[in-house]
């Protein structure tokens, strides 16, 4: 009787299938968010806050011009065109003795301190730009063109929860309360390795059955995308020695290890050689495609996890998207750890394998007010291309074979096009 959580393989694979939900649960049940450090601003950005950024004062601290113009007391300026005698200069930058008196005004800049006795600003465009004496055409309300103390940010407001992502924004914001360093939940240090003889440096020189490395290059991309910090080592040749030997290097600066290829069931099929040796690394046959193929497990004196994936290069990105990206963002502390879905209408059949999840490269769009999708490869594991077109994957459970031109289909959001 199969294991809870597997099935029987209807194509006759010999090994009952491990379940998608089953392979996930036990990767996200290895993984932990890391553990938080100080870090200052710029290098905090891109990571999850660990802690409650609080206003330590009012946000402006001061009241303060919004325009470029004359600061005066909108009493005086009953009836208007009016002229006033000019008394000085305020510029931004340290706080303005200057006093408008009644029947004064003085001329201020962008982001002044508003001087004592004045209730609004004039802009330049209202007058004649005089010196000594301006002649004011309209007149404005009180409080006009006057940024007030604390109508961004209130002391004592917490301005950044607990959980924030941190963007640009979000670091401009903590810089602007007086902010230098925040506690976060460091970026994940990713190393992806590709594996295989068959396999050269991208440009390279490509002699009969050879192949340019892309899955190191994209799975690399794909984790910086995830939020983590990622270094791509490159190719390593199917021969065990020096597959261990560069694991083992690499050990030191990864928080994952990322490999792809030599993970199924063929004779020299290095990865699976060599992990299957080493800490808690198991393979197992996903009831999944693209991605059967996968190996999970922990390595190494500090546990690290290890993901061995599939060597087709759509293999290897819907596997990252499906097991790995989650494992990132669980890591990062970020929630929800997997990616948004919707449904969609499809615009053509789709299809998938009896008892296995599909998913599928598709093309979403809205059309009159509703999500709908079209395939845009077919099911080739090795075609990239296809999948560069995609901005989404329908997802076919593992007891739909079938979805209908105008059927329903859950599809799971990929990163947005010109970003």
């Amino acid at each position: 009787m199969p294991d809870p959580g597997t099935a029987p393989d209807p194509h006759g694979g010999g090994e009952p299938l491990v379940s998608v939900d089953d392979h996930l649960a036990r990767v996200l049940s290895v993984v932990q968010p890391l553990s938080p450090l100080e870090l200052g601003l710029l290098d905090a950005h891109g990571c999850i806050l660990d802690e409650d950024v609080v206003a330590p004062g009012p946000l402006p601290s001061f009241d303060n011009s919004a325009m470029d113009g004359y600061a005066v007391r909108t009493a005086d300026l009953a009836q208007v065109p009016a002229v006033l005698p000019v008394v000085g200069d305020v510029l931004a930058g340290p706080a303005t003795a200057l006093r408008v008196q009644p029947g004064l005004c003085v001329r201020i800049m962008t982001g002044a301190q508003m001087p004592a006795g004045a209730d609004a600003v004039v802009p330049f465009e209202w007058t004649d730009r005089g010196v000594a004496h301006v002649r004011i055409d309209h007149a404005p309300r009180p409080g006009a063109h006057v940024r007030r103390a604390g109508e961004d940010v209130a002391a004592g407001e917490v301005v950044l929860p607990r959980g924030t992502h941190l963007g640009a924004v979000q670091v401009g914001l903590a810089a602007a309360v007086g902010r230098s360093r925040l506690v976060v939940r460091p970026r994940p240090r990713v190393v992806v390795v590709s594996t295989g003889s068959e396999l050269v440096e991208p440009g390279g020189a490509l002699d009969p059955g050879r192949i340019p490395d892309s899955n190191s290059i994209a799975l690399t991309a794909a984790a910086v995308e995830a939020g983590a910090q990622a270094y791509r080592v490159g190719i390593v040749p199917d021969d065990p020695a020096a597959l261990l030997d560069t694991l083992e290097d690499q050990l030191v600066r990864a928080d994952v290890l990322v490999t792809s290829g030599g993970v199924s069931v063929g004779t020299h099929d290095v990865v699976k050689e060599v992990l299957s040796r080493l800490g808690t690394v198991q393979f197992d046959r996903v009831a999944m495609q693209p991605g059967m193929p996968q190996g999970f497990g922990t390595i190494g004196p500090d546990s690290t996890p290890v993901f061995g994936l599939p060597g087709n290069p759509v293999s290897a990105l819907v596997s990252f998207e499906v097991f790995v990206r989650p494992a990132l963002r669980k890591m990062l502390g970020a929630l929800p750890v997997e990616r948004p879905q919707v449904q969609a209408r499809a615009t053509e059949e789709l299809r998938g394998p009896a008892g296995r999840r599909a998913y599928l490269r598709v093309l979403l769009e809205v059309r009159d007010g509703a999500y709908v999708v079209t395939p845009v490869s077919g099911a080739g594991s090795h075609l990239l291309a296809g999948m560069s077109r995609a901005n989404a994957l329908a997802v076919l459970a593992e007891g739909v074979d079938r979805v209908p031109a105008g059927g329903t289909v859950p599809v799971v959001l990929l990163e947005r096009r010109g970003r």
